[in-house]
């Protein structure tokens, strides 16, 4: 089996970033109903956690995969940072 994957940066479940999308809890939010409803959402759309690389206390990064799609190719796209001095 080939699989694609997935990686999400967790700030205490205060703050998570896939590739600068950042997501928040909603006002008045549990942390822990928060990280339920990101990973369910995830899970939905087929992926599974099968890592966790904690950084420093409150921060790590979760690994996810899943299968990848009958004749699909994985994204090997480069993610790179806005250029703070673009034009």
């Amino acid at each position: 089996m080939r699989w694609e994957y997935k990686v999400v940066f967790v700030e205490a479940w205060q703050r998570v970033s896939v590739e600068g999308q950042e997501s928040y809890p909603e006002a008045g939010e549990r942390n822990t109903g928060f990280a339920r409803r990101f990973l369910n959402k995830l899970g939905a759309d087929g992926w599974e956690v099968c890592g966790v690389q904690a950084v420093m206390p409150g921060r790590s990064y979760l690994i996810l995969k899943r299968p990848l799609a009958d004749g699909s190719e994985p994204d090997l796209s480069v993610a790179r940072r806005p250029n703070p001095n673009a034009p």
